[in-house]
């Protein structure tokens, strides 16, 4: 086997050194813009031009973020992920499941059938089990403390 050298002409190393020259300025340049919408961001908060109970700003998020890790973090973090391992697996045993049954019986599949074209179509959003803590009641005066739940929060 021959070795070839790979000669790159003057003009194919000039590309090159342009295309790296141009990639970095794309990187400075966005680089750059970051730190100008957060540098404006934090202004006009300071300023009030902005509520910055609303928006927040980039110093108290940062502050937020480091006071985070001196907290309990990583227990938040664990039960976090836990909760998605065993969500997923529950969903995940129970689709099988339901998927089998619906191969299997050709009456239940035909029975199913449109009442899974309707949920298919549904955004997953709407398909929500609880209402509760989506915020509060319109007219916190009624007896559900305001608490916005749908079975117990109709304000007739």
């Amino acid at each position: 086997m021959n070795k070839q050298l790979v000669i790159q002409s003057k003009e194919r190393k000039e590309y090159i050194k342009r295309k790296k020259k141009n990639k970095v300025l794309v990187l400075f340049t966005q680089i750059f813009i970051l730190i100008a919408f957060l540098g404006i961001w934090e202004i006009l908060a300071n300023k009030g031009i902005i509520d910055s109970f609303m928006m927040s700003q980039p110093s108290r998020i940062w502050n937020t973020l480091i006071n985070l890790g001196s907290e309990d973090l990583m227990k938040h973090i664990w039960v976090t992920v836990y909760e998605t391992i065993v969500g997923f697996s529950i969903g995940t045993i129970l689709g099988i499941g339901i998927a089998i049954l619906l191969w299997w019986s050709d009456f239940l599949s035909k029975v199913f059938e449109p009442y899974l074209v309707v949920l298919n179509s549904l955004p997953k959003v709407a398909l929500r089990t609880s209402y509760n803590n989506m915020g509060r009641c319109r007219d916190t005066s009624n007896n559900c403390n305001g608490s916005c739940n749908f079975i117990s929060c109709n304000n007739t």
